[in-house]
């Protein structure tokens, strides 16, 4: 039952073994706190949560470490526009750095309503300024620097191999290009150090040997990698969009600097999609977790829902969708609180399970072996200590289910009322309708000594 990855740089699934045994260095991409997350952000988290918890239960202790993105990130990642954090501000008038702690504290609410474990370390680009600049010096002695009227940029053309995470065509990069690319020598190369705009006041900037201005958005990540995990760690994850740009910048710079790419192993989510296509915040049509909070619906149905696809496919969301994981879910939960505590686990089960998230973390087969136990013939308390071995997996935290002494949500009180008035009338027919209609947003319980 060796863990299996795949691996986005040999584009292969490859055993996986820490570079230190039993430690793992794991670096994931965090948000740009310029808005709040959408629910295709956070499929990403979920994935990575869930690697985390499987090399954990492959007995790995993980430094896990997250970068909260508040200052670098240009509106294009061809390092057009203006910086989103700028953007943000003036969109609602408060300062940027308002902005960043309001959508900071959001999506760390977000994180624990969604049940992730808590990383090793967070770290905010805007506290590592000294770090970035200290980098950007090295490359800037090795030779892989130059200058512009805007900035300091990377030059990409001292790298034969450039791009290889990607798969990119440097020179049919060149011959198609299309954009304009200022003083750029080519498309691909990339900023490290931005200089603030003649005549204007930037609420984030720094001195540093170039001028007055602020970091890349790419540089941040090599930066702080190193800083907190060396030049050399196990896994680095993000999600697919970074492939192309963010990560493959990323390993640029580390192999110039340290003469390596920066992880052993490179892991990517795909999208999330709506019916039009992925889900974006770029044109103000996107979901957050909020949205489904506001709807009555618990946030660890979203998360199981995200179990139901491999995160190396697209997910669609709809409604449907949705509703048919809350069903499972709360399913899931009242079997599971139904039966008694003090049973031993079932192996076989159990390592069944272990070999499914072993494969490269192969949610949906798993689940199939959760509902087979569920199902099953074993004695109940015995299929809730494999539930519970299981649940260190699948973060749906069945344990404290019960226990949970939240509100109720407006929209599950209002449905249940009607329920107990549809009961107390003798309209079945009604209450049955209410009744799946609470399941389909994951809510069961108990009323009147019966199954709800």
């Amino acid at each position: 039952m060796t863990l299996a990855l795949y691996d986005t740089w040999t584009r292969s699934l490859r055993p996986f073994h820490a570079l230190v045994p039993g430690q793992v260095g794991l670096y994931c991409c965090g948000p740009t706190v310029y808005d709040h997350a959408h629910l295709g952000n956070l499929r990403t988290f979920i994935f990575e949560d869930l690697l985390r918890r499987v090399l954990q239960a492959n007995g790995h202790t993980v430094r896990h470490v997250v970068n909260i993105t508040d200052v670098g990130h240009l509106t294009s990642d061809a390092d057009e526009g203006e910086d989103k954090m700028e953007k943000g501000s003036r969109r609602t008038g408060e300062s940027a750095w308002a902005i960043a702690e309001r959508f900071t504290a959001a999506f760390l609410q977000d994180w624990r309503r969604l049940h992730l474990l808590e990383p090793t370390l967070w770290c905010r680009a805007t506290e590592h300024i000294g770090e970035q600049i200290d980098f950007i010096r090295t490359l800037e002695a090795k030779g892989f620097t130059y200058r512009t009227a805007d900035g300091l940029y990377f030059d990409t053309a001292r790298q034969d191999h450039y791009g290889h995470l990607a798969r990119l065509q440097a020179e049919g990069l060149r011959a198609g290009a299309r954009v304009a690319t200022g003083e750029k020598r080519r498309p691909t190369d990339f900023a490290l150090w931005k200089f603030s705009p003649p005549g204007s006041t930037r609420q984030m900037e720094w001195d540093s040997p170039w001028g007055l201005g602020f970091p890349g958005w790419h540089i941040e990540c090599s930066a702080m990698s190193a800083k907190y995990l060396g030049p050399w760690f196990d896994i680095h994850c993000g999600g697919e969009d970074h492939i192309g740009v963010h990560h493959s910048n990323e390993i640029a710079q580390g192999e110039a600097c340290h003469g390596t790419r920066p992880a052993n192993f490179w892991l990517h989510g795909h999208f999330l999609t709506l019916e039009h296509g992925k889900m974006s915040k770029s044109d103000g049509d996107f979901l957050r977790l909020q949205s489904l909070i506001d709807r009555g619906v618990d946030p660890l149905v979203y998360r199981y829902l995200c179990l139901t696809t491999h995160y190396r496919s697209s997910l669609r969301f709809s409604d449907a969708a949705l509703s048919a994981a809350g069903i499972a879910l709360g399913r899931l939960r009242s079997a599971y609180a139904r039966w008694p505590l003090g049973g031993r686990v079932n192996v076989q089960y159990l390592e069944r399970f272990t070999a499914e998230v072993n494969q490269d973390l192969n949610l949906p087969k798993a689940l199939a072996v959760v509902w087979e136990l569920v199902k099953s013939e074993l004695p109940t308390a015995e299929r809730r200590a494999t539930l519970d071995q299981m649940d260190l997996v699948l973060g749906l935290d069945l344990a404290h289910w019960q226990a949970s002494e939240q509100p109720l949500p407006t929209a599950i009180t209002a449905l249940l009322a009607q329920r107990q008035q549809a009961r107390r009338a003798r309209n079945w027919a009604l209450a049955d309708q209410l009744r799946e209609q609470l399941s389909d947003l994951g809510w069961t319980g108990q009323d009147e000594g019966a199954p709800l």
